[in-house]
């Protein structure tokens, strides 16, 4: 095995047709994770537009191509999964059975650590490394939207019920409702991404769109557009006007759930709720399997979802003071970050407290 690193730019046609086409047949190799957008080389081109130290490691048999890592790397050599804290999936995309030694993969791409906090499943060599796993739910799509339907209204009545009934509701109040499942206005994105910084900051989060980056990697793949891989905005409407979006990625056979958010205003008709049903009626209808809705506990994850994935966290180290140092920084905060989104009894106030501090802040900036 011969392993090589590259930009994403110095990538060949050959070597990104040879990624797109272990993704393809990710499903029938029993690995139907690695057919996460997240995991595919437009996912990482974009990312490489937008921020430095991008590079893919390429292992190669005599057959060829075996297996690519997107990830990137700083100045000193600490390795991070491509787009952490954006990316929802990572991991290696492999052929079947390839089998890899994971400071050996390090390496070989100059690092002296590689940090995950979205590990794909069925990743050995890298979850032996793992300080954590978390359930990451999905709406199974693979026997159509009506299977799905079915399943809510025989499991979760007092869910789909009462969502059905302020989908009607709105629509007498303020006008037909209309669903558009790949809009291609770019207006519609910049006030997504408007309505996401304000409950981002009503919340008390960190706001990601107040990093210039972010808003340009998601006007970029906005605009990317293959049979393979794409980003997609859907909004719903009432009367012409958007009350609620999201925009995510889409493979072939795997569609995300990145950033959804509504107009406040119709905050009574659970306007994200009704808008992620029309998603998974339109996802059905591209032939998609599933929609991935990122790790994290949340109530609305918890009506839609069918079933649970499981996805990892954690690091792989050398021996290096650089590593060392790295880790001495990051454990202790992840620690803490997964203790209080864990527990409930600490959870809680804290979301209050952000919350208290998010409106504080919001009329300070009045």
């Amino acid at each position: 095995m011969n392993i090589t690193v590259h930009r994403p730019g110095e990538l060949t046609a050959a070597d990104r047709a040879a990624w797109t086409a272990l993704q393809s047949k990710a499903h029938l190799n029993g690995s139907p994770g690695l057919a996460n957008p997240f995991l595919s080389p437009g996912f990482a081109l974009a990312v490489g537009h937008e921020r430095r130290g991008v590079r893919i490691a390429v292992a190669r048999e005599a057959g060829g191509p075996a297996a690519f890592l997107p990830f990137q790397r700083s100045a000193t050599g600490v390795g991070r999964a491509i787009g952490l804290g954006i990316s929802d999936c990572q991991g290696l995309v492999h052929r079947p059975g390839f089998d890899w030694d994971a400071r050996e993969l390090l390496r070989a791409c100059g690092l002296s650590l590689w940090e995950f906090d979205h590990l794909v499943a069925g990743q050995a060599p890298f979850e032996a490394h793992a300080t954590g796993t978390f359930a990451s739910p999905v709406i199974d799509l693979d026997q159509g939207y009506d299977a799905y339907l079915r399943r809510l209204r025989e499991h979760s009545p007092k869910f789909i019920k009462p969502t059905l009934a302020k989908e009607r509701r709105l629509s007498r109040h303020h006008g037909p409702v209309r669903y558009v499942h790949d809009e291609r206005d770019p207006a519609v994105l910049t006030t997504l991404m408007g309505w996401k910084s304000a409950q981002y900051r009503r919340t008390g989060r960190s706001d990601r769109f107040a990093r210039p980056w972010i808003v340009r990697l998601l006007h970029r793949l906005f605009h990317t557009r293959t049979d393979s891989f794409a980003g997609v905005l859907s909004v719903l409407y009432a009367a012409d006007v958007p009350v609620a979006a999201h925009f995510g990625l889409r493979s072939e056979r795997i569609h995300t759930c990145w950033f959804p958010a509504y107009d406040p205003a119709y905050a009574k008709y659970s306007p994200g709720l009704i808008m992620h049903l029309h998603m998974a009626e339109g996802a059905a209808a591209d032939g998609i399997a599933h929609i991935d809705l990122g790790r994290g506990q949340k109530a609305y994850k918890d009506s839609l979802k069918t079933r649970e994935l499981v996805v990892s966290e954690g690091w792989v180290a050398l021996r290096h003071p650089v590593a060392f140092g790295h880790r001495a920084r990051r454990a202790p905060v992840r620690a803490l970050r997964n203790t209080v989104q864990t527990r409930p009894e600490l959870f809680e106030p804290a979301d209050k407290l952000l919350k208290r501090l998010g409106r504080i802040r919001s009329r300070a900036g009045e």
